[in-house]
């Protein structure tokens, strides 16, 4: 099974590959994802990391308040999204 962490407060500069690259030494990611203006295209500072259940707890416990680019970033667990 995989759990998919909501990223905050990341750079504008911030890539899905840069945002993969950081919580790999914290466990296996399966995927990652910016989310961007659909008019713009520009980075709305946000994003999610999907990874293995077994590594999601020591993910968010590592990577909360960490700094990625220069950033003190927020992780938590995704919540579902409302319909």
């Amino acid at each position: 099974m995989a759990k998919t962490l909501y990223v905050g407060n990341l750079a504008w500069s911030a890539t899905d590959t840069t945002l993969a690259d950081a919580f790999r030494p914290h466990g296996a990611v399966i995927s990652s994802r910016i989310i961007t203006d659909k008019e713009t295209g520009r980075s709305r500072g946000f994003g999610f990391v999907e990874v293995e259940d077994a590594d999601a707890d020591k993910m968010i416990e590592a990577m909360n308040g960490a700094q990625v680019d220069g950033r003190q970033i927020v992780v938590n667990e995704a919540k579902p999204r409302q319909g």
